[in-house]
């Protein structure tokens, strides 16, 4: 899966081009304080993570929706197949120092 962030494309669009604009619109359309260095992060780069509130705040500021911030390609990844697979016998039980059985694998 891969997240690709457009923050700086759905600003562009609504003629939002430095992050001092962004932070001014945060402030009065949402109410959101944040600092010149954390809207530049926002504006440089691609989160590792992202409050909800924050979200709803960019929607919010720039008239948008979570889709026009980001894309999502959910396209499945191929599992790797083991090289080397453990099989383990129907009647093989393992037990432990105390003698009691291990849950099953």
């Amino acid at each position: 899966m891969q997240i690709r962030w457009k923050l700086r494309m759905a600003a562009a669009h609504r003629e939002v081009w430095t992050g001092t604009q962004l932070q001014r619109l945060l402030a009065e359309k949402a109410g959101l304080e944040l600092s010149s260095a954390s809207v530049s992060a926002l504006f440089t780069k691609q989160p590792s993570q992202l409050k909800l509130s924050t979200l709803i705040a960019l929607c919010t500021a720039l008239d948008c929706t979570p889709n026009d911030l980001f894309d999502i390609d959910t396209t499945p990844v191929a599992q790797p197949i083991s090289s080397n697979p453990t099989k383990v016998a129907a009647n093989d039980t393992q037990t432990s120092r105390r003698g009691r059985s291990m849950p099953p694998i």
